[in-house]
């Protein structure tokens, strides 16, 4: 595979190798992606690799009026749309992984668009289903209360599986009922949480301020076994496996909470704007001025319309 003419000594070389590599472990492990997909992902993004070498770009210094350049190339030597899509799509998901794992602090593909060829709607769970995954926890285990607390989190306010690594203890507002969470770009929001996952964090405490808590991660809520932050991989292992304990047969992972969280809120007749809010999402593609939404109608909403906020939810 090619790499930047400005990485073309060898350690620059060895560098982008090692970066492909951790992409390439990035897509089998947090992705779930069939080897076949991987190949397709390495394949795409090798044309992408080969036109920053011929711009001498390195990823880093690749902006948005360069990808829009390589994207008039797709067009210009006949590509179909359905495989611009999927080039594009596979250089979405490059950057999203470098601004994951802080290699990028800007995401240069943010406003780049894929030709309209048709959507496919994401994996979304059930009440049932949720419930089920909950009550196949073993709360015997020392990691059950943890986990059972991490996942009524993601389902009750939305999270992105960083935001739910880095959240913070001093951020769970507990007589509120709100959370803070710091989102991508560092941007900070305030969303509502549930009586629910309150109730399972305060009972995962109990465990947590008997461990033995490393230098540097007092403040981080959810712990490892080794008083560290969880890793994103370590989330994804979490909630696969306790989507086979249930018996489900979706592609489940920490997005899909995100997804069905929202989902859940749209159909039981939550505003789409407050909705928008508490994901953290601002429509970058429009020219209306953001409208602040109150935090009490935010709260108001979720209690109004989130399955998890029936006061009986967890007697």
């Amino acid at each position: 595979m090619p790499y930047p003419a400005n990485n073309s000594c060898d350690k620059g070389s060895d560098f982008m190798k090692d970066v492909v590599n951790k992409y390439q472990i990035y897509l089998r492990l947090e992705r779930s992606l069939s080897p076949n997909s991987i190949d397709a992902y390495l394949t795409d993004l090798d044309k992408l690799l080969r036109f920053m070498e011929s711009e001498r770009l390195t990823y880093k210094e690749v902006k948005y009026e360069d990808l829009q350049q390589f994207v008039a190339r797709l067009c210009d030597i006949g590509i179909h749309p359905r495989s611009q899509a999927r080039i594009i799509s596979g250089i979405k998901s490059f950057y999203r992984f470098l601004l994951l794992d802080h290699y990028i602090t800007a995401d240069p593909t943010e406003l780049l668009e894929s030709p309209k060829i048709g959507l496919k709607l994401p994996e979304v769970l059930t009440v049932g289903e949720i419930n089920n995954m909950l009550d196949s926890i073993d709360l015997s285990l020392p990691e059950g209360q943890r986990n059972r607390a991490m996942l009524e989190v993601l389902y009750s306010c939305g999270l992105r599986v960083s935001e739910l690594t880095g959240l913070r203890y001093p951020d769970v507002y507990f007589d509120e009922g709100f959370i803070k969470v710091e989102g991508k770009g560092s941007k900070q929001r305030l969303v509502p949480i549930s009586e629910t996952a309150i109730h399972e964090i305060k009972n995962y405490l109990f465990d947590r301020n008997l461990m033995h808590v490393k230098k540097g991660f007092e403040d981080i809520l959810f712990l490892s076994r080794r008083g560290t932050a969880l890793s994103r991989i370590m989330i994804f292992h979490i909630i696969k496996q306790q989507a086979e304990m249930a018996g489900i047969h979706k592609n489940v992972s920490p997005h899909t909470f995100r997804h069905s969280f929202a989902t859940h809120l749209l159909e039981g007749g939550a505003n789409l704007r407050a909705i928008q809010e508490m994901l953290g999402h601002e429509k970058i593609t429009t020219t209306e001025i953001y409208t602040h939404i109150d935090r009490e109608f935010l709260k108001k909403e979720i209690l109004e319309h989130h399955p998890r906020n029936r006061k009986s939810s967890f007697l």
